[in-house]
């Protein structure tokens, strides 16, 4: 149990699962390092939970647990939460914020749909609001990427910001699994949630691709302005072409600004393929990788773990200790950046390139029809191979990659192939991205 002293900062923690668990931890077994760091010690003064009788971690003291949330944040110095979802999160942030106590909070889904609620009202009651967990769990990410590079021109951020789709990705491409089979496994290794839809279906890349486009680009960003796509309809099929052209399927997190006459940012989450070369290729299992790419920095890459309880709550604690500093020390963290204010724009707008496996008539004059409907819509091939079907004697496989042009353009070539009467249809189209 956390001993009290005169002058403590006083914490208080909403939410007791995996994640507040590893915080609550930590707090006990490093108080006398942590009150070092901060300048004076850290009084853990209450849990906030649903049902105070659910068996816990015994590291947890049952003492602290409390249902009533709102007292709790009432009688907090630092209100750390971890419980995840929008509501009551944002009812109980906003009421901390409102009397000036530090916000520390992991909960992507919030910052992604609502962070500007939270920035305008961390600034006006002068509190600190931090979230380096919420994105890449323990990669310290957030803070460069807001502080570090602040002085710079940030033009691109792109990377794998969700372990359970990297996992199961993975393990398609390692072992042949279909992507039903990857998902089990990542459940019964405790990677993937027993509904794994907010990762799959890329709702939790997406979510975090919103708050790093937002700190990069000084421009408010929701989640709704993401353009997702998830890897549900990725096949073991697919991820056997990648490896026969050089790739691995990614789910990849893209935030990056468009330049010109319609100059703003797009924000996009999909499946893509990385050449086997690109250093995101060897991000094995787990873990997350995102490259910064910056006018006078260059690129940087950011690489560790994602998810989990630990990591997360390193990424957490960190947070704990800074504005805990700032309370004893004197001193806030930044403020929200919105100045540039850009407009959003839809994912036609990107500039990328595709991969496009049709299956076709195996007879002479197919593959001209194919190349002029890119012709058509201003699409410059990059390179075609051409192999026999597997199903069908009359059938072959085409395969054809293109090069760079604005993803509308890109579409409407999809959609007009998958109308030609040589077409028997598309298997399937994946953008390439870091080559």
């Amino acid at each position: 149990m956390v001993v009290a002293h005169e002058g403590a900062v006083r914490v208080a923690l909403l939410g007791c699962g995996v994640v507040g668990t590893e915080v609550a931890r930590l707090l006990v077994a490093s108080q006398r390092d942590l009150a070092a760091r901060v300048g004076a010690p850290l009084e853990l003064v209450g849990i906030a939970v649903r049902d105070v009788e659910v068996p816990r971690d015994p590291v947890v003291d049952p003492a602290l647990l409390t249902t009533d949330a709102e007292a709790l944040v009432d009688r907090a110095d630092v209100v750390v939460e971890v419980m995840g979802g929008i509501e009551p999160a944002r009812t109980l942030l906003l009421r901390a914020l409102a009397r000036g106590a530090a916000v520390v909070t992991a909960n992507k889904a919030l910052l992604g749909q609502d962070g500007p609620t939270l920035y305008a009202a961390a600034d006006a009651a002068g509190a600190d609001l931090y979230f380096e967990a919420a994105v890449a769990g323990a990669i310290p990410l957030v803070r460069p990427v807001r502080e570090s590079l602040a002085g710079d021109r940030i033009t691109r951020v792109l990377g794998i910001v969700n372990g359970t789709t990297n996992y199961v990705l993975d393990q398609m491409t390692t072992t042949g699994l279909e992507l039903d089979q990857a998902v089990k496994q990542a459940q019964e290794l405790g990677y993937a949630e027993a509904d794994p839809t907010a990762d799959v279906e890329g709702f939790d890349a997406a979510a975090k691709a919103a708050i790093l486009a937002s700190l990069a680009f000084h421009t408010r960003v929701s989640v709704d302005e993401v353009h997702r796509e998830g890897i549900s309809s990725v096949t073991a099929d697919d991820v056997e072409w990648a490896g026969q052209t050089g790739h691995v399927i990614k789910l990849l997190a893209i935030a990056e600004r468009v330049d010109g006459p319609d100059d703003g940012v797009v924000v996009r989450v999909h499946p893509a393929l990385v050449p086997l070369g690109h250093p995101l290729a060897g991000v094995h299992g787990a873990f997350n990788a995102v490259f910064v790419e910056a006018e006078a920095a260059g690129e940087l890459m950011f690489y560790g773990r994602g998810a989990g309880g630990a990591p997360t709550a390193s990424a957490v604690l960190g947070d704990v200790v800074t504005v805990a500093r700032h309370r004893v020390l004197g001193g806030k963290g930044p403020v929200e950046s919105s100045y540039a204010d850009l407009p959003v724009h839809p994912v036609a707008q990107a500039l990328t390139r595709y991969q496009i496996h049709l299956r076709v008539a195996d007879r002479p004059g197919v593959l001209a029809q194919v190349a002029q409907v890119f012709s058509t819509h201003g699409v410059s091939i990059e390179a075609v191979r051409q192999g026999r079907a597997s199903v069908g004697a009359d059938l072959a496989d085409l395969l054809v990659v293109t090069h760079a042009a604005r993803d509308a353009a890109l579409a409407a070539t999809v959609t007009e192939l998958a109308g030609l009467p040589a077409v028997d249809n598309v298997q399937s189209v994946l953008r390439v991205e870091g080559a």
